[in-house]
């Protein structure tokens, strides 16, 4: 056998160019197929680190019986963001309760025109001054209430950016003004985006003291937390205590389940496409080295045929092709491979992502190539073991 690879190598370094160009096509699917594992996984751990820090910090606490009759009776009292501020691991609390106001048009004019473009009926949020950091709000235009809205009860709203573009009031500069039913109320500010809550950008939002004077709120309806990383567990089994010490039960505190299964599914869905293609170019590739491989032993007959008439068996000369296929093999993969890291690492520096690669990965890849080559050899290496002795002197003569 150590003769058989001595003369496998042997044939391969007497043909360097060929090999470079047979194992061309391996090296190429190797790279592709290295490079998509690695992109995908270090795109999807980014990916899912976004949704798991998005996810493992939000608590959101609800009335046990949110329906019915008793929706208006919640027990969330209105000081509950700073009773759960108080609690560790918060780093931002707001209430937010939707009001029930149906048939209540939105516009932007006094003139009441049920057919005008700038007139909808959008969600109508109450919320309280510390809600923007809860829900990660980031804002277009203008500022947020603050406390002393709330408290004068005074009657100013934000809008959601959607709603604003709307009603064409994404400029609130001029302090505009947007008329619920029949009320007159002072755009402060239109917000961008809501990473916890993106229903608020087509909704009108206001201080939960003008909701409560205006509209009859008789409590806050939900508390949207932001907590640490790692401690949203912990908010959520103490935050009904913290809002309603004389009946815990009364609250339920949700927070999104572990993301283990949207994990897997992120990796899956953004690896199967690429896979098909790196699948599809290393088959490219094996054609090209059983084709080249057959033009060898069409061009090695009278070397095979002697070595047939000096006693070589139709196994060993079978090996000995089948042994230069799978070398040309593992050497594309031992390229692809290394092609495939780089490319890993340079789309990560480039990203400035952190790569993300299997340990097992490389050294699989470069045995890829190997065994795509050793199948890719079996038929020229069949074909050789069939040439006869006399091949030898048919060619020289």
């Amino acid at each position: 056998m150590r003769d058989l690879v001595a003369e496998a190598l042997a044939g391969i370094r007497a043909r360097v160019h060929r090999t470079l160009l047979t194992a061309l096509g391996v090296v190429v699917g190797i790279a592709a197929l290295v490079a998509t594992l690695g992109l995908a996984t270090t795109a999807g751990a980014r990916i899912v680190s976004h949704f798991d820090e998005l996810a493992a910090t939000s608590v959101t606490v609800l009335p046990a019986n949110d329906g019915g009759p008793e929706r208006a009776q919640s027990p969330i009292p209105w000081d509950a963001p700073r009773r759960v501020e108080r609690l560790n691991g918060v780093v931002a609390a707001g209430t937010m309760s939707t009001l029930d106001l149906p048939g209540t048009p939105v516009r932007a004019t006094t003139v009441v025109d049920p057919l005008a473009s700038d007139v909808t009926q959008p969600p109508l949020v109450s919320a309280s001054p510390e809600l923007l950091p809860a829900v990660r709000g980031r804002l277009l235009s203008g500022r947020w209430y603050d406390q002393g809205h709330s408290d004068r009860r005074d009657p100013v709203v934000v809008l959601g950016a959607r709603l604003a573009a709307r009603l064409h009031l994404a400029d609130v500069s001029q302090a505009p003004a947007v008329f619920v039913g029949d009320r007159a109320f002072t755009v402060i500010g239109v917000l961008a985006t809501v990473e916890r809550a993106p229903s608020l950008l087509d909704a009108v939002i206001l201080p939960d003291g003008t909701a409560r004077a205006r509209f009859g709120l008789v409590s806050p309806l939900s508390v949207v937390v932001e907590t640490a990383v790692g401690a949203a567990a912990s908010v959520a089994g103490q935050a009904p205590l913290a809002l309603a010490p004389q009946q815990p039960e009364a609250l339920v505190a949700q927070r999104p389940p572990e993301p283990a299964a949207t994990r897997a599914k992120v990796a899956a869905d953004t690896q199967a496409l690429f896979l098909v293609l790196a699948a599809v170019t290393l088959a490219i590739g094996a054609v090209g080295i059983a084709n080249t491989m057959l033009v060898s032993v069409l061009q090695r007959v009278g070397e095979i045929g002697l070595r047939r008439s000096l006693g070589a068996t139709r196994g060993s000369v079978a090996l000995l092709f089948m042994l230069e296929s799978a070398l040309v093999g593992l050497f594309g993969g031992v390229l692809g491979a290394a092609l495939g890291v780089l490319t890993v690492v340079g789309v990560g520096y480039l990203r400035q992502w952190t790569p993300v690669m299997e340990p097992w990965l490389t050294p699989g890849a470069a045995l890829l190539g190997a065994v795509v080559g050793l199948v890719a050899g079996i038929y020229p290496a069949w074909r050789a073991s069939r040439i006869e002795p006399v091949a030898a002197l048919r060619t020289d003569g």
